[in-house]
């Protein structure tokens, strides 16, 4: 059977255009490709998991609107569970603009109410306990921690999706989850350390209950596990697109832990994921079917273990 993941956060309807390169300044840019698709990071999330075999329930906002209504339909003709979505009177849902170049380098300006976050819906520990795994990002902060408490109450995997959010948002979700990967962007802004290893190093120590992992892109991932710090190099592909690249890590991880899968190689299918992503436009439409990234996994190099600091 297909391991039951739920993930907490973001349901945009996003705009993806594609472009010959990024703007530089004001005046007009006319794109060659565009694609509209309902995702975010829990929702791209959600749609790697079931790509990969898994099955992904989404716990997100929308408003009742048009826009509602049509990233609620796409996200449940792609596989992803959205009976638990909440929807919010007087609020609009959220929308995405974004560019995406030749080099496969992205431009992102998203709008939130925050009215579409402001109330929370109720948690129980007997709901969370239906589910493998559970995977937040930092769009809901206040949902996202209260999943992670009852979570690792339950005694399942609390996985955090560390992306860029204000230093209060990310310190009040990572000192609750047990698993946590961050984007180097937001690993930045905790620590001061500016070498990769040291950086790892110190968000293991700040957060000493978790697994740390820190994703930086073409030059791979890595983690502490125990004492011991270990790097993925990633898989080497022409980039198309970048979009959705990190949500598809955070998916198939949570996916790969929820199957027993050892650290080494849920980073590993993380890795691949993302790779193969990167190499299709459309946002989420490009995340990989599970024989594709078994395939893919047989390219990739083995993970190092580092001299200890």
């Amino acid at each position: 059977m297909s391991k039951r993941i739920l993930c907490v956060g973001a349901a945009v309807l996003d705009t993806i255009f594609r472009v010959r390169a990024l703007p530089s300044g004001e005046g007009k840019i006319l794109p060659y490709e565009m694609v509209q698709v309902a995702e975010g990071m829990a929702s791209s999330a959600a749609y790697a998991i079931v790509r990969l075999g898994g099955s992904a329930t989404l716990l997100g906002a929308v408003g009742d609107d048009d826009t509602g209504r049509r990233i609620c339909d796409d996200l449940a003709q792609a596989g992803i569970d959205t009976s638990a979505m909440t929807v919010v009177a007087g609020a609009p849902s959220a929308l995405s603009t974004i560019l995406v170049d030749d080099r496969g380098d992205r431009l992102i300006v998203p709008f939130y109410d925050p009215r579409l976050h402001h109330a929370i819906p109720q948690i129980s520990d007997e709901m969370i306990a239906g589910f493998v795994a559970v995977l937040v990002d930092v769009r809901w902060a206040r949902l996202a921690r209260e999943v992670l408490q009852a979570a690792r109450r339950v005694g399942i995997p609390a996985i955090l999706d560390g992306d860029v959010a204000p230093v209060e948002t990310l310190l009040l979700l990572a000192e609750v989850a047990d698993h946590i990967i961050f984007s180097e962007p937001a690993a930045r802004s905790l620590a001061q350390a500016k070498a990769e290893t040291d950086l790892v190093r110190e968000l293991a120590e700040r957060f000493p209950q978790a697994l740390v992992c820190v994703t930086l892109g073409a030059a791979g991932a890595y983690w502490m596990e125990g004492a011991e710090l270990r790097h993925q190099p990633a898989l080497q592909v022409v980039a198309v697109d970048t979009l959705a690249a990190g949500d598809a890590f955070h998916g198939a991880y949570a996916l790969a832990v929820a199957e027993g899968l050892d650290t080494s190689d849920a980073v590993r299918l993380g890795s691949v994921t993302a790779a193969l992503k990167c190499t299709v436009f459309g946002g989420r439409t490009g995340m990989p079917l599970r024989d594709d990234a078994e395939k893919a996994l047989q390219q990739l190099p083995s993970p190092s273990k580092l001299r200890p600091h």
